[in-house]
C-alpha cells in the first residue's frame, strides 16, 4: 500500500518551515482507497515568494486546523504504507519535523517519483512535476497546490508501476530510514543550534575551546563535524561536550570574529588557521618610463600591498579580469612576458603602453582607478551588511585605511552621526588578516553598501 502525498510549506530556513497544506491519497497500486486533503495553520509567517507561488496566504489559514489537530489522521492514512512523493526527501523531512515538534517519532519507508522517473523514463528534458506530466500527457490542475500536485503524482506513479513490469526497480528504490549514525549526546547538542550565520565554539568537558569555526548555517556545519570521518572530525566527536555560538547575520562579521577568536584562544584543532590566511598580494611600482606596473608576489614583502589573495592562482585570476575591466596592458600587469609589445596590442586590444605609444597619464589614470577601488589605504568608510534580524544592519568602520571595529544598528539609527556611530562600534584589532578578509569580501560582494566618510 502506498500513501502518495504533496505538501506546501511556509518556506524559510531549513527545518524551520511549517506545513500550510497537505494532500494524501492512499493507493493500493490500482486505485485510490482513501484520501485526506487539508489546509494547515503553520503558526508562523509565510515567505512572500511562497504566497506568490501557491496563492496560499495567512488570511486563508487563520481558521485552518493546526498540525497537532490533523496529525492523528496523517498517522492513520499513512500507517503500513510506503510514502510516495515527487522529491520525497523534502516532503518526508517536513513531516518528520512537524511530528518531532509534537514529540512524536514518525517513520515510514519512502519512494521518490523523481528518481523512479529518471530510471524508467530516461532522457526527459526535465523531471520537475509540471514539465514531466505535461510531456507525458498527464492532466494537471492547481499546480503548486497540494491536491493538484498529489493527484498528478498518483497518475505519474501509476504509469511508472506499469512500466516497471518486474517491479524490481520500484523494490530497489524503496528507502528505509536508517538509524542516525550520530551519538545521542551529539544529537542533543545539534538540537539546540540555530540555522543562522555566525561563529561557533566547540568545547571539551573542561569548558576549553577545542575548535572555532564560522558558517552561514551553524547547525548544518556542526552536523558535518559530527558525521565526518576524517581524523580531525573523529577527534572532535570524541572530545566535544558542548557547542556555544554567536549569531552575526553578516558573513563578514563571522569571518572577522572567527579570525580574532582563533588568534586569542589558539584552539588545538585550528592549527592551520592560526597561520596567515593569505599567501600572495598585488603590488605596484612605477617604471623608468613613468608607467605604473602591477604584479602578484608573495605577501611577505616590506611594502604595503594593494590587496591580498589566498593563493597565487586566485591573484592571477583577479589580474586577468582586472586587466580586461580596466583595459590594462598585459606586459605592465605581469601577465605576458615580452621585451616588445604584448599580445593584446597585436590584436588591437591594448592602447600600446607596453611600447610607450599610449600617454602614461591616461594609462596611469586607469591603473589608479583600480588601486583606488581595491585598496582602502587612507580611506574613511563604512561597510553596511546584514544584521542578525530583519530590523538590523551590521556596520564596519574603517578610518584612514585602518579597520577600527564593527557593530550593529537598528534601522531607525542615524549612522551618519559620528558620535552615535562611535558608540555603536566595538573595537577590533587591525592586522594583515583582517585587511585580507575585508578586501576579499568586498571583491566577492559587489552589491555591498559602502558609505564614503570623506
Amino acid at each position: 500500500m502506498y500513501a502518495i502525498l504533496d505538501i506546501e510549506t511556509t518556506g524559510g530556513k531549513y527545518n524551520e518551515e511549517g506545513i500550510t497544506e497537505i494532500a494524501i491519497y492512499q493507493f493500493d497500486g490500482h486505485k485510490v482507497t482513501d484520501q485526506f486533503i487539508s489546509l494547515v495553520n503553520p503558526e508562523r509567517e509565510i515567505q512572500p515568494f511562497v504566497v506568490n507561488l501557491t496563492g496560499i496566504n495567512s488570511k486563508m489559514l487563520k481558521n485552518a486546523p493546526k498540525f497537532y489537530e490533523v496529525a492523528k489522521r496523517i498517522v492513520e492514512i499513512t500507517e503500513d504504507c510506503i510514502i510516495v512523493a515527487h522529491n520525497s526527501s523534502f516532503d518526508y523531512r517536513i513531516l518528520k519535523t512537524e511530528f518531532k515538534r509534537l514529540g512524536f517519532p514518525f517513520k515510514r519507508k519512502t519512494l521518490c517519483t523523481v528518481e523512479l522517473s529518471q530510471q524508467l523514463i530516461p532522457d526527459m528534458n526535465s523531471y520537475s512535476l509540471g514539465k514531466l506530466t505535461r510531456a507525458l500527457g498527464i492532466p494537471m490542475s492547481d499546480r503548486h497546490r497540494a491536491n493538484g500536485d498529489a493527484m498528478a503524482t498518483v497518475k505519474l506513479f501509476k504509469m511508472l508501476l506499469n512500466k516497471d513490469l518486474d517491479k524490481v526497480i520500484v523494490k530497489n528504490a524503496i528507502k528505509i530510514e536508517k538509524k542516525s549514525k550520530i551519538a545521542p549526546n551529539l544529537l542533543d547538542i545539534i538540537e539546540e543550534l540555530p540555522s543562522d550565520t555566525g561563529v561557533y565554539y566547540i568545547h571539551n568537558a573542561n569548558g576549553d575551546i577545542i575548535y572555532i569555526g564560522k558558517s552561514k548555517n551553524i547547525r548544518k556545519r556542526i552536523v558535518q563535524h559530527f558525521t565526518g570521518t576524517n581524523s580531525k572530525s573523529k577527534k572532535i566527536q570524541k572530545l566535544v561536550s558542548t557547542v556555544t555560538y554567536e549569531k552575526t547575520g553578516s558573513e563578514l562579521a563571522a569571518l572577522l570574529k572567527e579570525s580574532a577568536a582563533i588568534k586569542a584562544n589558539k584552539p588545538i584543532f585550528n592549527r592551520a588557521l592560526r597561520r596567515t590566511i593569505f599567501t600572495h598580494a598585488l603590488y605596484h611600482f612605477t617604471d623608468s618610463n613613468g608607467y605604473i606596473n602591477l604584479f602578484i608576489d608573495k605577501s611577505n614583502r616590506e611594502e604595503a600591498p594593494i590587496t591580498t589573495f589566498n593563493t597565487r592562482a586566485s591573484g592571477k585570476h583577479f589580474m586577468f579580469k582586472a586587466a580586461d575591466d580596466y583595459n590594462l596592458c598585459q606586459k605592465l600587469t605581469d601577465l605576458y612576458t615580452t621585451k616588445t609589445s604584448c599580445f593584446k596590442y597585436e590584436v588591437k586590444e591594448c592602447n600600446g603602453a607596453c611600447i610607450n605609444e599610449e600617454p602614461k597619464e591616461s594609462y596611469n589614470k586607469r591603473v589608479n582607478g583600480l588601486i583606488e577601488k581595491y585598496s582602502y589605504s587612507n580611506k574613511n568608510m563604512l561597510i553596511i551588511d546584514k544584521g542578525r534580524d530583519i530590523e538590523e544592519k551590521s556596520v564596519f568602520l574603517i578610518e584612514d585605511g585602518i579597520f577600527k571595529g564593527m557593530g550593529y544598528f537598528d534601522l531607525n539609527h542615524q549612522i551618519n552621526n559620528k558620535a552615535i556611530l562611535k558608540s555603536l562600534i566595538t573595537p577590533m584589532d587591525n592586522n594583515k588578516d583582517t585587511q585580507h578578509i575585508i578586501q576579499s569580501y568586498l571583491r566577492r560582494n559587489k552589491r555591498l553598501k559602502v558609505v564614503d566618510l570623506n
